[in-house]
């Protein structure tokens, strides 16, 4: 891999720039962001491939600004944050940043992260993009005939379940909040509630599961909500 986009985010020039230095020096192509309103407007404009996001931003703080790019973008997001409470409060907002670094941090630790987002949100979308099925062996999920095949045996899910699980798996490793869970799959109009969710994903569970108490694909990340697990083949 090389020449992919990142945008860095800091309104700390030298620590921006510092991280620049180590991924040019990997062969990306970088470009800097000082405050959240110029970060937006830059995301549409140079469309990378990741963003290194701080929290503590001027005009548009980066929370929201990830709150505003995940409503679009599936792009990863690695934010960096000064205090450790901080990431708790990202995991309780269920915002879907794809990894945490606090500072102070090692440069070439964050490199070795943005690679490693990088590498699994490419071969993601190479495959999404080349065929109408998810596969995380041994799972397989067709998205067009709405059929799910584990170890070749056709799992019987109803449509919402499908839904749930169609919807986890397009963004692995994403954490749903169960109201987000709730609008994508049932819609503001309608009258299911949190609880819905809960039994809904159990059900998933029993029939994707070998031990549902011991979940390999569907995660609970604890206050927070759900998450994929799995390596795409």
């Amino acid at each position: 891999m090389a020449g992919e986009k990142i945008l860095i985010v800091d309104d700390k020039k030298e620590i921006a720039e510092l991280i620049r230095d180590y991924l040019e020096n990997e062969e990306y192509e970088v470009e800097l962001a000082y405050n959240g309103q110029e970060a937006l407007e830059l995301f549409q404009q140079f469309k990378p491939d990741l963003m290194i996001l701080d929290i503590m931003l001027p005009v548009i703080d980066g929370l929201e600004v990830c709150r505003i790019i995940r409503s679009h973008s599936s792009v990863p997001i690695i934010m960096l944050s000064a205090k450790k409470s901080d990431i708790d409060k990202i995991l309780g907002l269920g915002l879907g940043a794809d990894d945490y670094v606090t500072k102070p941090f090692s440069p070439s630790e964050l490199v070795a992260r943005v690679k490693a987002q990088l590498r699994r949100y490419l071969q993601f979308s190479e495959a999404h993009h080349n065929q109408d099925q998810l596969v995380y062996p041994p799972l397989k999920i067709n998205l067009k005939s709405y059929t799910v095949y584990l170890e070749d045996e056709k799992l019987n899910l109803s449509t919402k379940e499908f839904e749930i699980l169609k919807l986890l798996a397009l963004h692995p490793n994403q954490v749903f909040t169960r109201e987000q869970i709730l609008d994508k799959v049932w819609g503001y109009n309608d009258y299911a509630d949190l609880h819905t969710v809960t039994v809904y994903i159990r059900n998933i569970r029993k029939k994707l599961e070998k031990n549902p108490q011991a979940a390999e694909f569907i995660q609970t990340v604890w206050g927070v909500g759900y998450k994929f697990e799995g390596g795409q083949s």
